[in-house]
Order: C-alpha cells, then structure tokens, then sequence
C-alpha cells in the first residue's frame, strides 16, 4: 500500500482590530525580555503557546479565531492588554540618561556592534551559547539606556542544532528550518526597495538580502544569502551558525564583516564607533579601509582612521576558539575582493599573521586593527594580554593596550517574574538603581519566610518542568515508567525538599562537567542520604565535531542510569533559553567547574545569583571577582604548572568537601519555619553582593564610559581635515618602525643605592635615537616598592625623564627622584616612541629597558 502524499494547510485567524497591535509587539523583541508582553499571548492560548515554543509570531498564526473572539470579551484579558501597551509606548518614548547623552549624543553619535550570532530568545533561534547570550543581553542594555546604537549580524534559516539524547547517551543533532515569517523581522528597505547588498567572492559575487529586527530603542540587521542571484552552494551559506568547513567559515566572516559594513553604507548610517564582538567579523576592518583609501589616504593612513574608532573584544582563552585560516585559502577567499580594493594581500595577510606561522588569525586582525581592546573578566583580561602579547612584542603583558570590562547579564531577561514582584513592593525604583551596590541592601529588609517562599514556588516551577522535559525524553527513547518514576521521585519530593544543584552549560571538555564525580563513591554517600538527599541537574549541548565533549554527554548519562545513583542525577537535552530561566530560577546552587583560567567569564551563575541560587565555583572568569567569601562557595584553583590530574583530584576534593561538610548541612539545618536561617542569610548576600555589580547595564555603561565615547572622539580627531592627523601618524610610525632596531638607551654614570628619604636621586640616561628626536620617545623610571610597609609589589610609579641636551650623537635625559616609598625600592629605567595622537601610549608595542 502505497503512503498517501501530505499536503501541508495553515488556517490563519484575523486579528480583531481591537487586538491589532499584538502583531507589533510580536514583532518587536522587546517580548524577549518583558514578561508582561509574553503573558499576554499565554493567556490567550497557553497550550498553544508551549506549542510554538513562546514564539508569538508564530502563534498568531496559529491561534484559533474562536480564542481570539473569546479574548475580546474578557474584561480582564483587556485591561491587561492596555496595560501592556502602556507600558510598551511608555519605554519607547523614553528618553536616554544624561549619563548616556554626555557620552555619545545621540544627534552625532552611533556605536555599530557586530557578532556573529544574538542570543535573544528561544523563539529567534541564531544562537549556540555564550557569546550569542552576551550578544543579546548587550543589545537589550543598550535599548534600555537608549543608546544610538545598531547591531549587525547572519540570519541562519536552521540556526544551531536540536539536541536530542538517545537512549545509550549519544547526542543526536537535527536542524529545524525556520521561514522568514516565523521570525521577529522584516525585510529592510531603502527607497521603498529590499535592501541588498553585495560582496566580490571568488569568481561570482554574493548578493545578500538584508532583514531587520526590533529590539525596543534599537535595531538589528542581518544578512541572507538565501537569494536568487546566488548559486545553491552559496545560498546555504548561511544556512546553519558554526556549520560547514573552513571554507563556509571564512566565507560567512566575509559576508558579516564586508556584507555587514556595506549595510550600514547602504542604509546611511554612520556609525562613530565600531565594535567588534570576537574575531568572526573583524574583515569589517579591511572593508573600512578600503572606504576610507577611496578619499584618497593611504593603506597605513586609513588603517590608523579605522583603527582609532573600533573596539575589539575577545572572549575565550582557548585556542579552539579563535578562527585560524591557512594563507592559501585567505588568498583564494580575499582574492576578488583584493582585486576590487586594489589592495596588496602581503599587507592585509600581515594584519593577521603569527609569528613563526604561515596562518592568518581573526583576533590578530582584530587587534591590528583596532585602538582598544578588551576581555570580558579580570582574570581573562590578564590571560589575553599573554596570550596575544605577541602584537605588542616589547610590552610587558601587565602594561599592554588589552584591558577587560567583565560581563554582566540582562536583570529583565533572567530575573523571575516572582522576584520582579516581590521587589516592586519592597523597592518600587530598583530598576534605576542596577548599578547602585548600596541600594540593593534592600534585599537584607525582605522578611527570609516571604524571601525563602518565591525560592521554594520557583523551585517548584522548576520541577514541574523538569519532569515534563524528563517524560517526553523518557518516552521517545523507550524508557520504562518505573524507571522514569524513579528517576523523578527526588526532585518532586515535597516533604524532604531535597538540595538541586544545576550544571548547565557547553558540554566542553575544558568545563569539566564530570569533575564532580571524580570520587564517585563518596559523591554517592553525600547525595543518596535519606535524611539529606541531593539532586544534581545537568543539561548542554557539545558541538556536534566536538567528540569529546559527546562523550562527556555519554558518561553523565551511564551515571544517571546507575541504580545507585538513579533520581539523584538527572541529565535533560536541548538545553535553550527556556530551560536555562526555569533552571537558573529554581535551583538552590549553580555549580561550575572550569579548568582554571579557562572560563573567560561565564555569565550563567550571574544569572542564578539574581535568582537567590548559590554559586559553588572554580574562582575563575566573572567568580574570581564575584566571590566574597559570604555569598557563595569557591574552590581555589591549582598552579596552573602542576600536572592536570593532580590538580583535578585536588580541586575535585575541595569540591565534595565543600559540598559534605558546608553546602549540604548549611541547607538543612532547618528551624521549626521548615528553612535554613544561614541558608537564607547567604542567598541574600548572594543576590545583593552580585545583581549590581554583574548585570548588563553596568557593562554597557563601562564600554560607553572606557570605550565607545574615547573611540568616538578618537575616530572623527583622525578623520578632520580629510585625515591630516591619521596620516601624520601613519607616516611617523613608519619612521619609527624604520629606526627602532638601531635605538639604543643606556645609564650615564651609575645610579645611586642609598639615600635619605628627603634627598633626591640624579637619574642620566643617554640615548642613540637613530634618527629620531627626543619628541618622538618618552624616557621613564618606574619605581616598585619591595613589600615594605602597606605596599606591595603591585604598586609603582612612573617618574618622567626630560631631555637635558646632546652629547656626540647621543640624546642625554635626566631627572631629579625624590624616593616615591620608605625602604627598599627598586627602579627600572625604559624607553617607548610616544606621539600626542596615539589612542594608547604604547600600543605600538616597542620599548627598550636599561
């Protein structure tokens, strides 16, 4: 019998007028992070809105008319609905801060943010994790403080993968396409036309359509390749994020970078700042240059121009994530777009070269071309200072132009609707005050029985959502009841209310989601007590290449299913947006477990702090500065030059005795109220310590205040006159770099070793510039005390030598140096080229120590 044809027929409802604007706010995303906007289309419909996944486009054209007629008649639905629409007209009408408008005037100013992918919302699936996270809670801060601001990126039809665990362990990777019209965007226009925009590939030319997002104040483009004009090879360019080879790779970098730069020229905006957001889009660079070479500067000239207004921002110390390139393909790739640009390709091959390589790296051309630079946490701007200090050869790591503005997350997007509440009561005006540590002590006036009962309804919800998630896995790979009866009977337990603790991550091998259970006997004897059981959730995605870390995905599974540990280990798939806010919600502890210093940031535990969660976590990425001893547990990291099995049986026995013999008994050392006392007193410190100072509107400020505004005015001071300064730069570089090697700086005579600390010091030093003058170079002392007194041997100064003459040949600098610490002090004597315009002083990377 033969299978009967299926043909496919949606029956779309009309809107009634009185509901007309529930296709604008589905069209806008601001729905992503405003709980009231989504409520709406639930109430409606909330069977249908699970259907769809919370994507309201979708489900307003899914939606029975007979709901629709029913809602209009609800009083309550209605009143609701102008609430929200209120609300909505209300932030669109705001105005931006006087901190944002001294900064960036939105009349003259735009900052141009680029990435590969945005993490909004699960309904607008072109993200994998982190980055993609970061990306979105960025552009919603920035729509927050009303930043003039754009963001560009790729629309991939499919996104990244599906995820399902197969009944062995195996990850299983779908791709699901998504239709233009499923999704919060429409095609952009220019004089009433679809924009498209094109880019020279090699032997053909890419046309790409561009589509436009709404993201309350600001707006986001993003380019298809899925056109007409284009071959099928290069209409699936971008079809799929991280999907196909090298190739697909550095082709979909040129079309977001290149594509990406010409949108904006197309659409007329003018970005004065432009940030590049990892390495994926750093051919912008190149694009720009060729733009600003057409009004007649150099290469050198223009790359000074570009390079003073852009930001580059890295965010991972692993070497896997940083795209590599071998010359030939660049070669290959570049090759049309060489032609077209008349540039030289060994110029543009060395704005991304390693030395010793014959390989072009994204972060190289990145920081080559760009004035300032950053990592996303402390310890990682540290990390990538060594790593990348080879564009800044001569410069101590601790002294480069590479900084760090640690990341912070969107409080609207991951803050529970319960806790929003309870804060209007208690601080109706918290939503001003982000970035006000001391306001938030607010939190210490919240009665811990109300406190303690938004944690338990949410933990709660969680639960409920866990079992749901469980059940559906359960059934399609064929599991029993019994065993899923089973393996839920812990986490539902509501007379024992037993400790979750939640992982929920990349599944990368660096991470180390199996660190946990590097005592597996004793993990077992902690977590199974009848009287203090623990449920351990876990739940990721692995790269489908990344064998190991599919492996690690198998291991969780084997151990879940181990009868002894069955209901005390549950391991859910397709870990989205969705499931991180029921987890980072309802959780009592989020755990993290990275290879020291490889977690740059990791903003997850961010967000379950903001829920009342308890991070227990290696001091790494965004916890090494979060951690304050009272509002969560860390685990100190090894000497990274110990061997790694050494250091992960150490930092896994910190670990289980940080959960036996503190998280687990602070828990459930419950009074006759049925909570921990301690326990509550630490989540609040948690919430409290954390909220203000690692959310995303206290990031965005840091990148106006330290980045965006400096660009700017960086930016348009080498652009006046038809780039008189950037070419004035550009030319003394070059002739700095020309005498350099032949400079050469010594002490003149000897310098003291003991004075009275009211006598002052003679310093001489002379200096064969090789062509140069002493306005070209800076000659400076640095001064470090030896641990004496309250300092310690972080702290200097700098003490500037001036020109005291010309001595045969040689320029001679001296100073007079009153001690700048008590006791013992030891002083180094430097020299670095130095030029008013330069954006940092020594990011040409040279300097000379005697």
């Amino acid at each position: 019998m033969h299978k009967a044809t299926e043909f496919r027929l949606e029956a779309r409802p009309r809107i009634p007028e009185v509901l007309d604007r529930l296709e604008e706010l589905a069209n806008d995303l601001f729905y992503s992070w405003n709980h009231g906007v989504r409520g709406l289309f639930a109430r409606i419909d909330l069977s249908l809105w699970q259907k769809v996944e919370h994507n309201p486009k979708l489900f307003l054209r899914r939606v029975a008319q007979e709901r629709l007629n029913e809602t209009i008649e609800n009083r309550a639905f209605l009143a609701e609905y102008r609430r929200v629409l209120s609300s909505y007209d209300a932030y669109l009408a705001a105005e931006p801060g006087p901190d944002v408008t001294e900064k960036l005037n939105p009349e003259t100013s735009l900052v141009a943010y680029f990435c590969a992918e945005f993490g909004f919302h699960e309904s607008f699936p072109i993200y994998s994790g982190g980055l993609g996270i970061l990306a979105g809670d960025h552009c919603k801060a920035a729509s927050d403080l009303g930043l003039p601001f754009v963001a560009v990126g790729l629309l991939y039809r499919q996104g990244y993968f599906i995820q399902s665990i197969g009944a062995q362990g195996q990850q299983i990777a779908r791709y699901q396409s998504h239709s233009s019209d499923e999704l919060p965007i429409t095609l952009a226009e220019k004089d009433g036309k679809a924009l498209q925009v094109s880019v020279p590939f090699p032997g053909r030319t890419i046309v790409a359509r561009v589509w436009e997002a709404r993201v309350g104040h600001i707006r986001l483009y993003l380019l298809d390749s899925d056109t007409e004009e284009n071959n099928a090879d290069d209409r699936n360019l971008t079809l799929q994020l991280y999907g196909g080879d090298e190739s697909t790779r550095i082709f979909q970098e040129m079309l977001l970078g290149i594509g990406g730069t010409r949108v904006l020229q197309a659409l007329d905006l003018v970005p004065t700042a432009w940030h590049i957001n990892e390495g994926h889009a750093a051919f912008q660079i190149l694009e720009r240059c060729r733009r600003v070479m057409a009004d007649g500067l150099s290469f050198e000239a223009a790359l000074e121009a570009v390079a003073g207004a852009t930001l580059f921002t890295t965010h991972t110390p692993v070497a896997a994530g940083h795209d590599v390139f071998h010359r030939a393909l660049v070669q290959h790739a570049l090759g049309a777009w060489l032609e077209e640009s008349g540039l030289d390709f060994d110029k543009v091959f060395a704005m991304g070269a390693k030395p010793g390589q014959d390989t072009f790296s994204m972060t190289s051309l990145g920081l080559r071309g760009s004035r300032f630079h950053n990592g996303v946490s402390r310890i990682h701007g540290d990390v990538a200072a060594k790593m990348e200090g080879d564009i800044w050869p001569q410069i101590p790591p601790d002294e480069n132009p590479l900084g760090y503005i640690t990341n912070g997350v969107h409080v609207a997007t991951f803050l529970a609707p319960e806790w929003s509440s309870l804060f209007d009561i208690q601080a109706p005006n918290w939503k001003s005050e982000l970035k006000n540590p001391e306001f938030w002590e607010f939190v210490e006036r919240i009665p811990d029985y109300h406190y303690w009962s938004v944690h338990k309804a949410l933990k709660e919800q969680m639960s409920d959502f866990v079992v749901r998630r469980l059940k559906r896995q359960h059934r399609r790979n064929g599991i029993g009841r019994s065993v899923t009866d089973r393996m839920v009977k812990q986490v539902t337990s509501s007379d024992k209310d037993p400790l979750v603790i939640g992982f929920a991550r990349r599944f990368a091998t660096y991470k180390r989601a199996t660190l946990i259970f590097s005592d597996l006997e004793r993990l077992e004897r902690i977590v199974t007590d009848s009287d203090q059981p623990v449920v351990l959730v876990f739940a990721g995605k692995a790269h489908p290449k990344d064998k190991p870390g599919q492996q690690l995905i198998k291991v969780l599974h084997d151990l879940s299913m181990r009868p002894s540990l069955i209901g005390h280990l549950i391991l859910l798939e397709d870990y989205d947006q969705a499931m991180a806010r029921r987890l980072l919600s309802g959780v009592d502890v989020w755990l993290n477990t990275p290879e020291y210093p490889k977690e740059a940031s990791g903003t997850s535990g961010e967000k379950a702090a903001l829920n009342g969660a308890l991070n227990l976590s290696v001091l790494d990425g965004w916890w090494g500065e979060g951690f304050d001893g009272n509002n969560g547990w860390g685990i100190a990291p090894r000497n990274t030059e110990l061997d790694p099995e050494f250091r992960n049986e150490e930092e896994a026995r910190d670990l289980l005795d940080l959960l036996e013999y503190e998280v687990v008994p602070l828990y459930y050392a419950r009074a006759s109220q049925g909570y921990s006392a301690g326990w509550v007193k630490r989540s609040k410190a948690s919430m409290k310590t954390i909220t203000p100072r690692f959310n995303s509107e206290r990031m965005v400020m840091d990148y106006v205040n330290n980045y965006y505004h400096p660009a700017s005015r960086q930016g348009q001071q080498l652009m006046a006159d038809n780039g008189k300064l950037a070419s004035e730069l550009a030319d003394w570089k070059a002739r700095v770099r020309e005498a350099w090697p032949g400079v050469t700086l010594n002490v003149q005579g000897c310098v003291e070793c003991r004075c009275a600390y009211d006598e002052t010091v003679e310093l001489r030093v002379e200096a064969v510039l090789n062509g140069l003058t002493a306005d070209d170079v800076r000659v400076e002392c640095l001064i470090t005390p030896e641990c004496t007194g309250t300092h310690n041997g972080l702290e200097r100064n700098c003490f500037l030598l001036e020109k005291e003459g010309d001595e045969e040949g040689k320029t001679v600098f001296a100073a007079q140096l009153r001690p700048s610490y008590p006791g013992l002090q030891t002083l180094r004597l430097r020299m670095y080229p130095y030029h008013n315009a330069l954006t940092h002083p020594l990011e040409m990377g040279a300097m000379l120590w005697i």
